[in-house]
């Protein structure tokens, strides 16, 4: 099969054909950092980690760029109410950003810009569209520039509203406008905004519009035309819209595909520091549930669907995830950790479905059952067989439990050399309690070990011990 994607400017799956053969361009609008990332921020990045894994899968070339918007009304108002410097705010909430991609096991982006480095960029973008007759500089002195929605006949086409629909893009004063609708490319000094917020251009001393940032970072990356553009579904209007008409007005291509995620929300709203309802990475752990776990519940459903966070919901998933990893390393144990098998025709059949990872994982499920029942009956040739298909499933989707992005590098290799030695003497202490019949005692280690998270599990090979609940 070839790859189908959701694009949203044709609303249809259509097959995806790259730009140049053997070689995909791919723009993902990354995060404001006016504030640290929740859970819906970060399965934007797991979304599309696991389209570029399986564009890499199927022998692709893939420039990933995912930006940083490190300046932004949002976050110039957070710095005045912190008495920081807006950059101050902004690269303590990259950092952040950065370490929980790497914990939930996201591949680092080809470049990932901000929009702070590629001001020029932007100002020739702006110097084309105030040629073409697209743009203008505002009249009342303020030094704002703006997009003219009404030379683009084509604006709207990407979210399907009429611009005679259209209120005011509310992102500057209006009496600088010609129309309520335009948007600003460029916006003056303002004497309540910080006062390093700003760079000179030939319009006046001022900061850059948030849709002009991306233009310019998929111009610098990825040239006048790429293959894949994406983001979440609430940037689809007025962001990406505005994205499409600036980049054409310039004689930009831009775009070929659009593909927006489903957003995650929490009671039905959407989930954001201002609704007071946005959990982060920390608290999920706190809930005794790991990122791999986080990442498999992204997973498990369509990426273009609404996930409606619940505890429950979360739980459940990380059991079915921690029977997945059983099955693994029970297998590994067996007959060694192998290699990465070929993948199952009804998986690659479901990614191939505009990322279908839902109908994957019941590829997935199934051949597990047919693995535990090797297990059981010890045949060996089934369980390698069924053990290198399920990692390689497992990888597509970043959660394969012998990835070394979960067994641990480093420091963290370290430490579970630490753990591993005090289970053991655990375990001995509990073994020596059994020989002499002290059945209390066995118990007392045992359930001790489970209140630390750590199950223990008598097997003919003897007993072996896993991190979390067990069903």
């Amino acid at each position: 099969m070839t790859l189908r994607l959701y694009d949203t400017a044709t609303r249809s799956v259509r097959d995806f054909v790259p730009r140049e053969a053997g070689k995909v361009g791919v723009y993902l609008c990354g995060l404001t950092l006016q504030a640290p990332p929740h859970i819906g921020h970060l399965r934007s990045g797991v979304t599309y980690d696991v389209l570029r894994r399986w564009l890499l899968a199927a022998g692709f070339e893939v420039t990933f760029i995912r930006n940083v918007t490190d300046i932004d009304d949002k976050i110039l108002v957070k710095a005045v109410e912190q008495g920081r410097p807006f950059w101050s705010i902004a690269y303590a909430n990259e950092l952040i950003l950065a370490d929980s991609y790497r914990a939930l096991n996201v591949l680092p982006p080809t470049y990932e810009p901000r929009a702070t480095g590629h001001i020029p960029e932007m100002h020739e973008l702006i110097t084309r569209l105030i040629d073409t007759g697209h743009a203008y500089p505002a009249t009342d002195g303020s030094g704002d520039v703006y997009f003219d929605v009404t030379s683009w006949p084509a604006y709207g086409s990407l979210s399907g509203q009429s611009p005679d629909d259209m209120q005011s893009a509310g992102d500057a004063p209006e009496r600088g406008k010609r129309d309520p609708r335009d948007f600003a490319l460029w916006k003056g000094a303002k004497p309540d905004e910080p006062a390093d917020a700003y760079w000179p251009s030939p319009w006046g001393r001022g900061r850059p519009g948030w849709h002009i940032e991306c233009s310019a970072m998929c111009w610098r990356y990825l040239g006048a035309e790429f293959d894949i553009h994406g983001g979440g579904l609430d940037l689809t209007f007025p962001h990406h819209e505005n994205e499409i008409a600036q980049s054409q007005a310039a004689d930009l291509p831009f775009a070929r595909y659009w593909v927006h995620h489903g957003l995650l929300g929490i009671g039905g709203a959407k989930m954001g520091k201002s609704l007071g309802n946005a959990l982060d990475l920390a608290y999920v752990e706190s809930l005794g549930v790991r990122p791999v776990e986080l990442r498999y519940y992204y997973a498990s459903a369509h990426y273009r669907s609404l996930i409606d966070y619940s505890e429950d919901s979360l739980r459940e998933a990380a059991v079915a995830y921690r029977r997945i990893e059983g099955f693994v390393q029970r297998a590994a144990e067996r007959v060694g950790a192998g290699e990465l098998g070929v993948l199952p025709a009804g998986f690659a059949a479901a990614m191939d479905d505009d990322l279908n990872t839902s109908a994957g994982l019941a590829v997935l499920h199934d051949l597990l059952r047919d693995g535990n029942s090797a297990l059981t009956s010890g045949d060996d040739v089934t369980v390698r067989t069924v053990l290198a298909a399920v990692r390689s499933m497992l990888d597509i989707l970043g959660v394969d439990p012998l990835d070394p992005a979960w067994t641990g590098g480093g420091r963290a290799e370290d430490l579970r050399g630490v753990v591993d030695s005090l289970i053991a003497l655990a375990l001995e202490q509990r073994a020596q309690a059994r020989n002499r019949k002290d059945w209390a005692a066995a118990d007392a280690v045992r359930d001790q070990l489970k209140q630390a998270g750590v199950v223990v599990e008598d097997t003919p090979q003897g007993p072996r011990w896993t991190i979390g609940e067990q069903d």
